[in-house]
Parts: structure tokens; sequence; C-alpha cells
């Protein structure tokens, strides 16, 4: 199970620009080559898709099971060359107290499969003191190895060759210098990256991107210092059981959230999705026999929502008698309104009894661990889920339903998030990654 690890010491180093880089540039020469996301993510694995041609997947030591967590990095290797793991935040970042499999940090999986990790280091305002850092991410842990840096937002020539006598100093290679060039820079909004598909030229940039670490880094140390672990080519589990035999699924740009984990264990037991969207004011396909509103960001497009009333009167009518849930953006529509960052109230479905908010926006971030109040669509009562949350809205009004989830963060302690439940329709701001 050939792999490589894209690392750095915080985010904002440039994880995502080497990745894609890497990905574009391999695939044109003919390498096939596939990428993972560590953590969750919903955006950057649909940027790797872009790069490889080949569906991303997310790895998560704390959130997924070892069966799932060995299982979908078995099958993300079969048939390729190798694959690309880009890493979230610093190497070694997690959470204080363990999950399934570990923290949650990229570290975790490095060692876990044995990908060697390619550094990538900001060398902005510093020159030598990169080896000193290089040094430290490279000994701080035993079992994970660090095949070489990547320095990165480079000022000169001098200074590429100052801080390359740095970190070989340190003993380590060098394997590629990046210069400073905002031109590569992909566009951001509240959440991380303006997703894929809204990109008005996305090929395009992912070939500028390409160019400039082929140029920049040696392709040929960076393959051949690939390497990992065999893994039993198990299929992995399904994650959270289908909600239905026939699933009609939001999916635009407002809905767009969906873990590609999550959809294809539900179409290995057997159920079939049913895509619809709510932008283009489609209402749930009536074959299905349950609706499953992901996240996304509804907030930005809140007035064609409110405005769609074939979606929203299909979807109240669907709720009348099927199950209804709905993950982050799709449990704010299901609400009774939803004002925008402009202070802009728009009316949501109605469903449920709560209303949410941008005009004073509060980040709301971290592991979370739920345990079924109720026997529901998800499972019966004391079913217990790993997922996370991550919004920017806030509950201007509770709305009074019957609570979904008694829910605690990483350590144990308990969270104000407990979602909401109503007849056949519940929703909660946080989504599901896998079953335990």
């Amino acid at each position: 199970m050939k792999g490589l690890v894209v690392a750095s010491p915080r985010s904002g180093s440039g994880k995502t620009t080497l990745t894609l880089g890497l990905l574009a540039a391999l695939r044109r020469r003919g390498v096939a080559v596939a990428a993972a996301k560590a953590g969750p993510d919903y955006i950057d694995p649909a940027f790797h898709a872009a790069a490889t041609g080949r569906d991303g997947v997310n790895l998560d030591s704390w959130a997924m099971r070892a069966a799932l967590l060995d299982g979908l990095a078995a099958a993300q290797s079969a048939g390729v060359d190798l694959v690309v793991c880009e890493g979230l935040m610093g190497l070694y970042d997690g959470v204080a107290a363990p999950g399934a499999c570990g923290d949650g940090s990229t570290a975790d999986l490095a060692a876990r499969f044995g990908w060697p990790v390619v550094l990538i280091l900001d060398v902005s305002g510093q020159s030598q003191s990169a080896g000193a850092v290089a040094a430290g991410f490279a000994r701080f842990r035993d079992d994970v190895p660090v095949a070489g840096v990547v320095l990165n937002r480079v000022a000169s020539p001098r200074h590429a060759a100052l801080a390359t006598r740095g970190v070989e100093r340190a003993g380590l290679a060098v394997l590629g210098a990046i210069a400073r060039r905002d031109t590569v820079a992909l566009p951001e909004r509240h959440l991380g990256l303006v997703q894929a598909g809204e990109h008005p030229a996305l090929a395009e940039h992912l070939a500028a991107i390409a160019d400039l670490v082929e140029a920049s880094c040696d392709l040929d140390a960076i393959l051949a210092a690939a390497a990992g672990r065999s893994l039993a080519a198990a299929v992995p589990p399904v994650a959270v059981p289908p909600p239905g035999q026939r699933i009609a699924l939001a999916r635009d740009a407002a809905f767009s959230f969906a873990y590609p984990h999550l959809l294809a264990g539900w179409r290995r037991a057997g159920a079939e999705i049913l895509p619809f969207s709510p932008l283009a004011d489609e209402p749930p396909p009536e074959g299905a026999d349950a609706c499953w509103l992901p996240g996304g960001y509804p907030e930005l497009s809140a007035g064609t929502i409110a405005a769609a009333g074939r979606f929203l009167g299909g979807l109240r009518s669907f709720a009348a008698t099927r199950p209804v849930h709905g993950e982050c953006g799709g449990h704010m529509v299901l609400g009774r309104t939803l004002t925008d960052a402009a202070g802009n109230t728009h009316a949501m479905a109605g469903l449920l009894g709560h209303a949410t908010s941008f005009a004073a926006r509060r980040l709301h971030l971290g592991y979370r661990r739920a345990t079924l109040c109720a026997d529901t669509v998800l499972g019966r009562p004391g079913t217990t889920f790993r997922g996370h949350e991550f919004h920017y809205a806030t509950t201007s009004e509770d709305g009074g339903d019957e609570p979904l989830f008694d829910v605690v963060d990483a350590t144990g302690t308990k969270v104000a998030e407990r979602g909401g439940r109503r007849g056949h329709v519940t929703g909660t701001f946080f989504h599901l990654i896998d079953a335990g």
C-alpha cells in the first residue's frame, strides 16, 4: 500500500498547493495516483478528485473504527501506483483524548500505514532555522518517517540556498523549493476553499499548480520516497446504515457536503441514491422512501431556497409519511428560518422548530460522539456515532423539538448541540462519520 503524506507544522503552510501539484503532475506523467485527506473535510477531496480523475476519500483515526479506516485506505490503494494523503493542520495536531484508532492527527495515519511524510515548510521570515524546525518534526515520533522537506514561499535563490543548508545540516533531504506566488492560490470562503465545482477554470488552475510543482520539486526523488505497509483488502464496513432502500439525496452547490465513504457504504448495503437539486426547485423524488439533506452552503442561497416552492412543498409532503434527515446546512433548512450574514431572514421548511442565524457568526468546531435518544431512521435508542461539527451558524431560537442525540465532545464533555426530532423529521448540526 504505497503512499506519501504531505504535512506541515501548521495550517496555511501550502499543503493543498503541494498536494494538488503533485497529484496533477504525477498523473500527466502517467503515474496512477489516488488521493486521501486526513480528518473531516468535504472540500479538499473534491479538488483531489479533479486532479487525479479518481474519487477522493477521508481517513480519520479519531472518528473511524479500525476496520473502516484500514478498509478505506486499502480500497484507495487498489489499482494505483501510490496514494498521496494531504494532512490537516500541523503534522502532530490532534485532540487531547484518543478516539477509535488515535487522536485524529496526520501523524497517526503516517505511522499506521507506513507512509513517509513530505514536510512542507513556509520559510518566509527565516532561513537556516528551517533546519531546526524540520529536525524537531522528524524526531518527535520514532514511528513517523519524514522523507524530506519542500521549502515554500522562498524569496530568492540565496534564500533557498540558506534554508537548504539548514535542512541538510539536520540530516534531511530538500525535495523542492517553491517560490512565493499568489497566482496559484485557490479562492476561499468562511469554511475553507471555494468548492471545486464552483471554480470557473479549475482544469487550467490545476495545470498551473502542476507546472509550478514540477519545476520546483524533484518528482523522481519524491516518488522514490513512497513506501507503505500491506493491509488485508477487506471491504470497508458500512459506516452509517442507509436510512432507506431508495434515498433522495439533495445534491447541488448548497448541499454538497456528503462523505464519499458514507454514500459508498449505502450503495454496498444495496441502497439506491436518487440525487435532486433544491436550488433548481426540485422536490425529493416520489419513488424514494427516505430523504437526506447534507451540509453545504445554504446560507449563500437562502433567498433561492426560500423561493423554491416546489422543493419546500415537496419536502413537507414527503415528511408527512417518510423520514427526512438533515445535517448542518440541511438541518438549517429544516428549521423555521435562516438569517443570512446581511441580517435578512428567510423562511425555510418549518419541519423543525429552530431558527438559525449568520448575523452574529460564531465558530462551532470539534469532534462529537453522539448517542441516539429515540428510535429513528438512524437506529435504535443507545446507538452511538462519531462525527464532527464545523459551522458558523448560531441557533437563534431553540424551537422546543425533542432532542435527537445526547452529545459529548472528544474529551467526553457534554455539548449543547443535541439536534432535534419531530415526527418523521430529524436534524443535527454535526456530520456523522462512523458508528461507534
